[in-house]
């Protein structure tokens, strides 16, 4: 029996020695280092379990996660003129900031400046209709990523106006590479999945201040205003940010920053995503033709309306009254 016992426990220990294991090494700004399992991990906290307890720590405590295991391949996909992408790791805005930030670029026009994010490596990006309206010259700033880790900046100074809706108050732009190698840009997000209370995060060009990130947090999925539902967020959102793009924690374009209530206190709205791709699917409908800037489709507000009860002439029965 005692022979029988001594080899159980040898069977188990070359279990153990056999059991694929594998560590992660969280690098902290204090300059400690710890070794374990990263168990979760969300824009603000990290869980660690290394062996006898788990730990927590404050995302701005960290300075870099290693990871062990081998890691999940990020997969683009490339949907019309925007990419979408799947397997995203859910980071904080800060770690996004670092890698989609080249993405991001500034939109200056002799009457203002807005934001905009470019969305394939041919240089189409997204900005609003009303950075550019009623502009003949446009110029984008750009930052491109150096081998030492640095931005360099750069003006653009040909912008092509590709297409203009003024409805969704959405335009496409084209800025060429002076290289002429691809841009980096920024994933769309594939599927509208939106929840309020959600982390989100705005990089863009506040009154001129560039590469500005701002964070908040979803209040509301659909805001209605004038046919059209909106994003809105607490993440403070100002003149110069208009056609930025507001991101997910998992680095996806979910709207586009377009404006705030004058007056009020963090209420700013973007304009979702699914908008943006109809929009960028249905572009040949609303280009922009220099010679015939008037051409596309445009829509003009209805007329308002002057009594509370539904006008007569609606009352046909097809709504079900």
């Amino acid at each position: 029996m005692r022979n029988a016992h001594r080899l159980v426990l040898a069977s188990l220990a070359s279990v153990a020695v056999i059991l694929p294991v594998h560590a992660d090494l969280v690098k902290l700004k204090s300059g400690s280092s710890i070794d374990g399992t990263v168990l979760k991990r969300t824009d603000k906290r990290l869980w660690v379990d290394i062996g006898p307890e788990v730990l927590s720590f404050d995302m701005e405590d960290v300075a870099a996660v290693e990871s062990g295991a081998a890691p999940v391949a990020v997969k683009t996909e490339q949907v019309d003129l925007f990419h979408t992408a799947t397997n995203l790791p859910t980071l904080s805005p800060k770690e996004h900031a670092r890698i989609l930030g080249p993405a991001v670029i500034k939109v200056s026009t002799p009457g203002g400046l807005g934001s905009g994010v470019i969305i394939d490596g041919d240089g189409h990006a997204i900005t609003n209709a009303h950075v550019v309206q009623g502009e003949q010259k446009l110029k984008a700033t750009v930052w491109f990523p150096q081998p030492d880790g640095t931005l360099k900046r750069v003006e653009i100074d040909k912008v092509e106006l590709v297409a203009v809706n003024n409805h969704l108050d959405l335009a496409l732009v084209r800025i060429k590479h002076p290289d002429g190698k691809p841009f980096a840009y920024a994933p769309v997000q594939l599927e509208e999945r939106l929840e309020i209370g959600q982390p989100v995060f705005a990089i863009g060009n506040p009154l001129g201040l560039e590469r500005t990130l701002t964070q908040g947090v979803i209040s509301t999925t659909q805001r209605d205003f004038d046919g059209l539902t909106y994003i809105q967020t607490d993440t403070p959102i100002n003149p110069g940010n208009s056609g930025g793009p507001l991101f997910n924690t998992k680095g996806e374009v979910i709207g586009i920053t377009n404006m705030g209530i004058r007056g009020g206190e963090a209420l700013g709205f973007a304009i979702p995503s699914r908008y943006v791709k109809d929009f960028i699917r249905n572009r040949e409908a609303f280009s922009y033709d220099r010679s015939n800037p008037n051409a596309g489709h445009n829509y003009h507000d209805g007329p308002t309306r002057s009594k509370f009860e539904t006008p007569a002439e609606l009352l046909d029965g097809s709504s079900g009254n």
